[in-house]
């Protein structure tokens, strides 16, 4: 899947737990609960791509980027005030312990983030990967978690980092990695810790309930997931794409036939289902809207010629292991722990409303099920400003996403979560 298989730039293992390249450590920075900022890992390409901030309210940006929020010099982090002057701020004490796992036989990275004084024992918190390619040692989101006083667990998914294997999307093998991530977690902070359980975002939504069942977690969060199979997520694509160009219903479930069409390639792994594409792109050949469908992978193989998906289809698009009729509902059934699940109001990647409708049905059926959206918020829970021609451009994660995270895993209730609002 073309958004799920982007790439990004490794870091060392030992680069993280030292400087960045602008001499500036990964952590936390400012003082709790006065909006501190996190310093993470680079999420763009390069070798001098630059670091990322983060402030639990959303804000984010490159680390002595354009905006000039936050800067990185000689070793100091500071923040320009409302005055437009900086002020320097002191890294936040956290014990930080480097460790080292296995999975069937892969030794993985991971890392221990604890407050260096806690205030009682906190939750525990391991963090589950989306589809990236980037470390999960040194991201954003386990400095963010650690700025809200939790303990968090992060390693690097295997074949990325300084974890061994090979990088795959198989969610089951990546649900026994993240189990046995909890099981090293839980022998480190062995007597500090509350309760613990998964955080899953993207990807990580169809991998972190697996992963809960198999370790017998105690909560699992999601954010921006998806309870459905991957074949109907680029399906769901497929259609919101029609219906945001205008097209009328008739268009849009002629556009749903393509999509479940090439939907059978890619489940048989491009062993079959040749011919019905085949008479699907021919039934809609004059239509207009046919070769400007995307969805996650249909419109790829729809401008392909069949000998060519033939040959060499499966290397191209079906390299990742990805489980194409994945039963996410059957995942969430298998659960009786709660579950918070944080859905992007207007998701173009993972269009969310069966999501949302299967969530409300599983939570009818007894799931203890916690079910929040945020509205004007696109993959990733960004806020964007859209042009006239549907162009977005992200400007910050939405205020209140991350506290509603941190306030649910420690079961806490202290609304309001910025504009979300949580569903009956």
């Amino acid at each position: 899947m073309k958004r799920l298989a982007a790439g990004l730039l490794g870091l060392s293992f030992a680069g993280l737990s030292m400087a960045a390249p602008t001499a500036c450590r990964y952590g936390v920075y400012g003082e709790i609960g006065k909006s501190p900022v996190a310093i993470s890992n680079p999420t763009s390409n390069g070798a001098d791509a630059p670091e990322r901030y983060t402030f639990v309210d959303g804000r984010r940006g490159d680390v002595n980027g354009a905006d000039g929020l936050v800067r990185c010099a000689e070793g100091a982090v500071s923040v320009r005030q409302a005055d437009g002057n900086y002020v320097v701020q002191s890294r936040v004490a956290l014990r930080e312990t480097p460790t080292r796992f296995k999975s069937h036989g892969t030794e993985l990275a991971g890392m221990l983030i604890e407050p260096a004084q806690a205030a009682g024992k906190p939750p525990l918190v391991v963090f589950v990967h989306g589809s990236e390619k980037t470390p999960g040692i040194g991201g954003y989101y386990p400095y963010v978690f650690a700025a809200e006083g939790l303990a968090v667990f992060a390693y690097d998914k295997r074949g990325t980092g300084a974890s061994g294997g090979d990088y795959t999307q198989n969610f089951e093998l990546l649900a026994d990695d993240a189990a046995a991530a909890l099981g090293r977690a839980r022998k480190l902070a062995d007597g500090r810790y509350s309760r613990a359980g998964f955080f899953g975002g993207s990807q990580g939504g169809w991998v972190a309930p697996r992963a809960a069942a198999l370790a017998h977690a105690d909560y699992v969060a999601v954010g921006f997931g998806l309870v459905m199979t991957p074949l109907e997520e680029d399906q769901q694509q497929v259609v919101l794409e029609m219906k945001e160009k205008g097209y009328d219903d008739a268009s849009v479930a002629h556009a749903r036939e393509v999509a479940d069409a090439a939907g059978e390639v890619m489940a048989s792994h491009f062993t079959g289902g040749y011919e019905q594409l085949a008479a699907a792109k021919r039934r809609y050949a004059s239509e207009p809207w046919l070769h400007k469908v995307e969805g996650e992978f249909t419109g790829e193989l729809i401008a392909e010629d069949e000998s060519d998906l033939r040959r060499t289809g499966a290397p191209r698009y079906d390299n990742l292991n990805i489980l194409w009729r994945y039963d996410a509902v059957a995942a969430l059934r298998a659960l009786d722990i709660p579950q918070l699940w944080v859905l992007a109001g207007e998701d173009r990647e993972a269009p969310n409303a069966i999501t949302q409708q299967r969530l409300i049905d599983l939570k009818r059926q007894g799931k203890p099920i916690d079910l929040y959206v945020f509205p004007r918020t696109d993959h990733g829970m960004y806020e964007f400003t859209q042009d006239a021609d549907g162009t977005r451009h992200v400007t910050r994660i939405t205020d209140g996403y991350f506290r509603l995270l941190a306030d649910w895993i420690r079961q806490q209730d202290r609304p309001p979560y910025g504009a979300g609002r949580r569903l009956p």
